[in-house]
């Protein structure tokens, strides 16, 4: 039987359609190309420079050379063949995975991901040139939400930063039916328009900022919801479902388009929950409508294989430059001042995608791959949606932890700058810094540089998955957008909390001071936990702060009013001889820690100075204190013993 454009492969023998090989080899393809992006940019800032410190440009010319040397795949593949591109590419990008999976961090782990993702990007430039033109939209919005399904399902913690055998073995079964699949995948003379090749970028991008996790759809981002949690990885599990069957269907380009930019804008401009699910479905539109082509059209498929295959290789080489150039640009603009909100960087590649949707949508006739057979059976699609959400709801279900009181007067304080939970050799740590302060027994602890979902980092929730590891509540304090900030944790009951911004003083990333106050046995506690960026502007602030939560306390069974004991504590940037701890000591604060040893705490490797405080006013007292030697920040932590005097 002879296979046409537009038609899946079917068998000469019995005339039956062949095993959907294409689909499955761009879905695992996929998924395996984001597991290697998603340790490609930590690794970036972690290893190859430091965010604030190497120079930006010095790290956006690292990133760019990985992404232009796919573009040798061109002369490559006219003097070979697309086939030979696309095998070597697949076999290449297998075998970074697997070096991945054995790294220990440090260099090995940086060139890996980087030649992983120029692996990966000559494995599309080839599946452009070689993969039915109709299989295309479902493999790659289903790669999209098949990586972002699995990354939900390990609770924010992909396979590669995880040891023992188990991961081993499900990253070699995913490595082994890729490359399975793309040894019996047919080429094809009817290749995808360009069109939906090119928006791979872009949605990789929006995929990766929206379609991540939890934290992006919680309305209330300052406590920790364990119902809300997983009703939240529920639904999007289910919107990445529903993704997925709209590649596969098509749909309108200019309603895909239209609700893609509103949701992305919405969510931008703080409007969470509804806009990161709609913006989830209307990606699968999007490349649904982009993917849009008729048999009719292809007069001589031999010459349109050629044209169109050859467009749509460059296309995706291309659509991945502009997923660097945003990635880079909306995270720059935390280290550098742009000139611009980066808020407008996600919308404009929105509009980008929204523009190829509805350029290709209305001008042609949808074939689709038996999208009526996908109508006729919703009931099937829905139950395969509701079990995969309920499924991974479950696996990543955390018990609320219960309440605990303190019957003397003393009790330990943890103060840690994680740096996005990655530690001293690039390697996602989160497990390890939970195991660690666990062995340290502490009642609160303070965290700064918490990440819960930017791409940058992996898209990983540091605190839910430290604060799962420790057994305690969490209350997060967002600071340079609503995903990046400071944390408390602690199981003593909170009777006030809160959040003040800090000024920048021209300095870009974003502060807050979070304001606590607890219950110690009879008495109350303030604290006030930060990460300054700008000493000399924030300090008077803080201070402030300081003052305002000490003043007019009463403690419990008392009735009478006085001053509340206050600790501000976290990285303050500051050295105990630098002239905003002048400004600190003047609201009441001491620094206990220099009659303790005053342990340096930067940087973590060799440190030299102390940077990280724990301040205390009167009616408190340090017994102990020391910075551990761990690996896993940039920065050591800080561990306090304190009594209520």
């Amino acid at each position: 039987m002879t296979e046409t454009a537009g038609q899946p492969h079917t068998t000469p023998t019995r005339g039956r359609p062949a095993p959907p090989w294409p689909p499955v080899m761009l879905v695992t393809g996929v998924v395996l190309l984001f597991d290697v992006v998603r340790v490609f940019l930590p690794s970036l800032i972690t290893l190859y420079g430091r965010a604030g410190e190497t120079d930006p440009a010095s790290m956006g010319m690292y990133a760019a050379l990985w992404f232009v040397l796919p573009f040798a795949a061109v002369p490559v593949a006219r003097l070979t063949s697309p086939r030979v591109v696309t095998m070597a590419g697949a076999v290449a990008l297998v075998a970074a995975r697997l070096g991945l999976q054995a790294a220990d961090g440090g260099t090995p782990q940086l060139l890996l991901a980087s030649a992983g993702v120029t692996a990966g990007l000559v494995f599309l430039y080839g599946c452009a040139r070689t993969v039915t033109g109709t299989w295309v939209p479902a493999g790659l919005i289903g790669g999209l939400a098949g990586a972002s399904i699995l990354h939900l399902a390990l609770d924010r913690v992909d396979l590669v930063w995880r040891g023992g055998p188990l991961p081993w073995l499900a990253v070699v079964a995913l490595c082994a039916a890729f490359l399975w699949a793309v040894r019996l995948s047919p080429a094809s003379p009817a290749p995808a328009p360009a069109a939906v090749w090119f928006a791979l970028g872009p949605m990789l991008m929006l995929a990766g900022m929206y379609c991540g996790g939890p934290a992006i759809l919680a309305q209330d981002t300052g406590r920790h919801s364990a119902p809300f949690t997983a009703l939240a990885i529920a639904l999007q599990v289910a919107a990445l479902c529903v993704a997925a069957v709209y590649a596969w269907t098509t749909s309108r380009g200019w309603t895909a388009g239209l609700f893609l930019v509103a949701g992305v804008a919405a969510a931008e401009a703080g409007v969470q929950g509804l806009p990161a699910l709609v913006t989830t479905v209307a990606l699968g539109a999007c490349a649904g409508a982009a993917g849009r082509h008729t048999a009719a059209t292809a007069q001589n498929p031999a010459a349109t294989a050629q044209s169109a295959g050859g467009r749509g290789g460059v296309a995706v080489l291309g659509g991945m430059l502009v997923f660097l150039a945003g990635a880079f640009l909306y995270y720059a603009a935390f280290d550098a001042d742009l000139g611009f909100p980066n808020a407008l960087v996600p919308v404009a590649v929105a509009v980008l995608v929204a523009a190829v949707a509805i350029r290709r949508g209305p001008r042609h006739r949808a074939a689709g791959i038996d999208g009526q057979a996908v109508r006729r059976g919703p009931h099937r699609w829905g139950s395969i949606a509701v079990s995969l959400a309920l499924l991974t709801g479950l696996l990543t279900w955390q018990s609320p932890s219960a309440n605990k009181t303190i019957t003397g007067n003393e009790f330990t304080l943890v103060a840690y700058n994680i740096r996005m939970g990655f530690g001293l050799g690039g390697r996602l740590d989160l497990d390890r810094v939970a195991a660690w302060a666990a062995t340290r027994r502490p009642d609160v602890v303070l965290l700064s540089e918490v990440d819960r979902g930017w791409l940058l980092n992996g898209g990983h929730d540091d605190l839910a998955r430290i604060a799962r590891g420790l057994g305690m509540r969490y209350y997060f304090a967002p600071a340079a957008d609503r995903l990046w900030g400071d944390a408390l944790l602690t199981n003593l009951p909170v009777t006030e909390i809160g959040s003040t911004p800090l000024g920048r003083h021209g300095y870009p990333t974003g502060a807050q001071a979070q304001s606590i106050v607890l219950e110690i046995g009879d008495h109350e506690v303030g604290i006030v936990n930060t990460h300054l960026q700008e000493p000399r502007g924030q300090a008077p602030e803080v201070a402030a702060i300081a003052r305002r939560l000490a003043a007019n306390a009463l403690p419990p069974g008392t009735g009478v009013a006085g001053p509340r004991p206050v600790i501000v504590a976290g990285d303050l940037n500051t050295t105990p001889s630098d002239p905003q701890m002048r400004v600190l000591e003047a609201a009441g604060l001491s620094d206990p820690l220099r009659a303790l040893g005053d342990p340096p705490t930067s940087p973590a490797d060799a440190p030299v100075r102390r940077i990280d405080h724990v301040l205390i006013s009167d009616g408190l007292t340090a017994v102990a204190a020391d910075a551990p030697r761990v690996p896993f920040s940039d920065h050591l932590p800080l561990v306090v013993r304190l009594r209520l005097d």
